[in-house]
């Protein structure tokens, strides 16, 4: 039944039918039916059809679920709901039931007040609402349940203050009251005439009660379980009451605001109370400012002792060795208070301890090895102390720690490798010491880490160890503030579990592995002040989970964008790394290089053909005018070329088939000579002229090809060339790195430029629409010598066209 709420027509309908199955009930079940079906109309909600079989007419009423009956008498004696995810309000006319001994309608989700009529169920033994949604006061009525036995409002939303009637006039027979966690206020009203001698659990925790701890409650000498716990009461500790409290099994008196004797400076008085307390198993006195030393007397407190908690007080002095004697001790928790001098030694002889807790103090000297001795210890938290001296290599035999706290002290020395043994550890920190060396790749590779790693502000050195990749649980690791070098593993990808993740503060190296954005819970990465360099990987822009990001004062350089996980980022992320831009606020801006020296490739290959062109048509007539370019030739071979006559330029035009005929393919046995830009080749054509070819194809090749076997730091779009080089060139993309350019490499770029513009003026003279003015060349050599002389920076190219 996914819901059950009845109207007034239903109501009717089941009324009449009760009229027909009365034969089948006597008189008083009829009028409990009648009853119960008044209070189910109260129910909205019931996600589990619990109450399916209410709504059966067939079904006798002590079959309902959570109805029980007591077939002497023919009235139900229990409804007990508790637990099935009820929605709705408490009808008042569950008064009706009269015969009712247990009311549970505990862990349910009711609303409103608290019924005042239920005080009318005068043979009430238990009542329980706990853990629903009931506000408002609690009914004075309650207080006249003069045979409850078990009362608990525990975790509703209750307020005002606590009805007098309920402690007074109440049952003397109440064993058990629970109004903790809601939101009650004033005193504890329990008067000096009232009684509650048969009172064993008394739980107020979490409310907002005053005052001091009423003295009448030293009457409830069966008390075991009394928990004052988070209120506002005050006053000093009730050293009297509780020492009328011999069967005193759990007393937690923490944060409220007690104090101790004589002016809060004396703690025996209370601990000397409880020394008759034989059962007391636990303690706890955490956060009431309470001053004055840990007395020897509490080494005397029941050998049934389990837990104690003294945290976050004022307590001074060294720990007592007495306190050795509480031998079935599992829990010590003497944190956050102004506690000095060593840990003792008589600590280690406490082999039930599971978790000491000596945070926060002023302890100092070495952590003593014979801790080790605690077979059972499972966290140990010394940390926020004055350490010093080297972590224990003696941890090694605690195969049941699992979180190992020691950071802030003044350790020093090396990390152990043996803490690599601790194959139940799941929580190492180590930070904030003066601990020196590499990080053991024993603890690196801790696979049972589960929750974080810290080992950051020592000083660690040395690579990160490739055996982090193994800690597939842990969810954070800190190395932050060390002196570790080299490059991040991209096996750190492999710590799938990994949610926050802190290398900042090293001296890192190289790229950022893409590997990381990859981890597919990561939400927090701090990369910042190393020398990181490249791009920052797409993939963590990419990552859904990131949340967190910084990379500032590395190396990076490239474009950083303001989407996925970057979309959040401020510049404040990206600080101190020049090479970056983008569209994040604050950072500059991506931009194209658009400079002058952008017609340098159109020059080479328009002068490249044109040279061609020119070699094959007009290669006698230039040999004598570019002779300061080559190399001598053999003058048995050839006639002298130093003399220009007029007649050198009305040779007929040669094309490059015949070339390749006079001069066998240009093979090396017509090799004449060689110069600092290419090879000349002899040849003889077909009407037995003698010719000399000059090859520039060789330099033009170690020219394009040279940039391009560099790095590629920049890149010139070449869409828009000049007016004089548009014919022979369209569009096109060269990636050079002129700034990383041998010396002997820039030399030839400035001589073989020069001459190739200087040739390719010649090869047009002829043609007067390709050939250039004299401002034309001017303005373009202009600029070619100006680029060559200063090439551009790598830094300030900022996009591939």
């Amino acid at each position: 039944m996914g819901s059950c709420k009845f109207s007034t027509f239903s109501f009717l309908c089941l009324i009449i039918v009760l009229i027909v199955v009365s034969g089948e009930e006597s008189p008083q079940l009829v009028k409990d039916r009648i009853s119960l079906l008044s209070f189910a109309s109260g129910i909205v909600l019931d996600p589990e059809g619990a109450l399916e079989s209410w709504n059966s007419s067939s079904n006798h009423v002590c079959l309902w679920t959570g109805v029980k009956c007591d077939n002497a008498s023919d009235h139900v004696t229990q409804l007990d709901l508790s637990g099935l995810s009820l929605h709705g309000w408490i009808s008042p006319v569950l008064a009706n039931l009269s015969s009712l001994l247990v009311l549970d309608l505990s862990r349910n989700f009711f609303e409103g007040h608290i019924p005042a009529e239920l005080g009318y169920l005068f043979r009430l033994r238990q009542l329980s609402l706990s853990w629903n949604l009931l506000g408002g006061n609690i009914p004075e009525e309650l207080g006249f349940l003069h045979q409850l036995v078990y009362l608990d409002l525990g975790s509703n939303r209750l307020a005002g203050d606590i009805p007098a009637p309920l402690f007074c006039n109440g049952s003397s027979s109440l064993e058990y009251m629970d109004l903790s966690n809601n939101s009650l206020t004033g005193k504890i009203p329990l008067k000096n005439e009232c009684e509650l001698s048969a009172l064993r659990f008394l739980l107020l925790w979490s409310n907002r009660l005053v005052g001091r701890v009423p003295r009448a409650l030293s009457k409830s000498t069966n008390l075991k379980w009394l928990d004052l716990e988070s209120n506002m009461l005050t006053g000093e500790l009730p050293s009297e009451i509780v020492r009328k409290m011999p069967k005193l099994q759990f007393l937690y008196l923490s944060y409220n605001d007690f104090v101790s004797h004589d002016g809060n400076t004396n703690l025996e008085p209370f601990f000397a109370s409880l020394v008759n307390s034989s059962d007391l198993q636990e303690l706890e006195l955490a956060g009431n400012n309470l001053r004055g030393e840990i007395p020897p007397i509490i080494g005397d407190l029941s050998v049934n002792f389990l837990q104690i908690h003294l945290d976050e007080n004022l307590l001074y002095g060294s720990i007592p060795p007495h306190i050795s004697n509480l031998v079935n001790l599992t829990l010590l928790n003497l944190s956050s208070n102004l506690l000095n001098g060593t840990i003792p030694l008589e600590l280690c002889l406490m082999e039930k301890l599971e978790r000491v807790y000596l945070s926060n103090n002023s302890l100092s000297g070495e952590i003593p090895a014979a801790l080790a001795n605690i077979s059972h210890l499972g966290l140990l938290d010394l940390s926020k102390n004055k350490l010093t001296g080297p972590v224990p290599d003696s941890f090694a035999k605690l195969s049941q720690l699992r979180r190992l706290l020691l950071h802030e002290n003044q350790l020093s020395g090396t990390i152990p490798p043996s803490l690599g043994q601790g194959v139940n550890l799941e929580i190492l920190d180590l930070s904030r010491n003066e601990i020196s060396g590499i990080i053991p790749s024993e603890v690196a590779g801790l696979r049972s880490l589960k929750l974080y790693l810290n080992l950051s502000s020592n000083h660690l050195l040395g690579p990160l160890p490739l055996e982090l990749s193994k800690m597939d649980m842990v969810l954070a690791i800190d190395l932050s503030s060390n002196n570790l070098s080299g490059s991040i593993p991209p096996q750190l990808g492999s710590c799938i579990a990994l949610e926050h993740l802190n290398l900042s503060g090293n001296v890192l190296e190289g790229l950022l592995p893409a590997t990381i954005g990859q981890l597919p819970y990561l939400k927090e990465l701090d990369v910042s002040s190393n020398q990181l360099s490249g791009k920052i990987p797409q993939s963590l822009e990419a990552s859904p989970t990131l949340k967190h990001l910084n990379f500032s004062f590395n190396k990076f350089s490239g474009n950083a964008s303001n989407k996925g996980a970057f979309s959040s980022l401020t510049i404040d992320s990206f600080l101190g790394n020049e090479g970056l831009c983008g569209e994040i606020k604050g950072m500059p801006i991506c931009q194209r290089k658009h400079a002058r020296h952008l017609f340098i490739l159109p020059v080479l290959l328009s002068l490249f053909a044109a040279t061609i062109l020119c070699i094959f048509a007009y290669s006698l007539a230039l040999s004598s005018r570019f002779r300061r370019k080559s190399v001598i030739f053999n003058r048995g071979d050839l006639e002298d070329v130093d003399t220009e006559t007029k007649d050198d330029l009305k040779h007929p035009r040669v094309s490059h088939r015949q070339l390749i005929e006079a001069t066998g393919g240009f093979s090396s046995s017509s090799l004449i000579g060689s110069g600092q830009f290419g090879h000349v080749y002899k040849g003889v054509l077909q009407d037995s002229t003698r010719i000399a070819v000059k090859v520039l194809v060789i330099v033009i090749r170690q020219m394009i090809q040279f940039p391009l076997a560099q790095p590629m730091d920049c890149c010139v779009d070449l869409s828009a060339t000049s007016p004089l080089l548009k014919p022979i060139v369209d569009q096109t993309v060269l990636r050079f790195a002129p700034s990383s350019m041998p010396v002997h490499y820039s030399k030839i770029w400035s001589d073989v430029i020069l001459e190739l513009v200087e040739l390719g003026l010649i090869c047009t003279q002829n043609n007067p629409s390709t050939r250039p003015s004299m401002l034309d060349v001017a303005n373009e050599m202009g600029s070619l010598k100006q680029y060559l002389s200063s090439p551009p920076n790598p830094a300030d190219c900022r996009s591939i066209s």
